[in-house]
């Protein structure tokens, strides 16, 4: 790979699970907003949305979290691959660059002088 083919990838920390869920949902809510996303695709997650309003089939807060979880897991697998890339890194807050190695520096150009505070 040549040099001009390097790119580095500035991130920003991580966050855990809880940073994790949110960056998934903003992730969602952002392809829902995009027109490049199909928008038969985006009936997903408002289906997974609908089904918090009718009655459950199914006692319990389980089932609903496994609905909206896979409706919101599909959704996003189902979106174009680039799309979903381009949002995660910026929700992930990449910067993306050319790596450049340091320049070499010659001990003829450092010069060593003394320190003097002037009032």
């Amino acid at each position: 790979m040549s040099d001009k083919n390097k790119r580095s990838m500035i991130n920003s920390g991580g966050g855990g699970v809880f940073n994790e869920i949110s960056n998934h949902f903003k992730l969602v809510f952002r392809l829902l907003r995009d027109p490049r996303v199909n928008p038969f695709l985006k009936l997903i997650p408002l289906a997974t949305l609908f089904y918090l309003v009718i009655p459950d089939l199914i006692i319990g807060p389980i089932d609903d979290a496994a609905v909206i979880g896979f409706g919101l897991f599909i959704f996003v697998e189902l979106c174009p691959e680039d799309v979903v890339e381009e949002h995660r890194a910026a929700l992930a807050g990449t910067i993306p660059g050319e790596w450049r190695d340091p320049q070499q520096i010659d001990d003829e150009d450092i010069v060593d002088a003394e320190f003097t505070e002037e009032e």
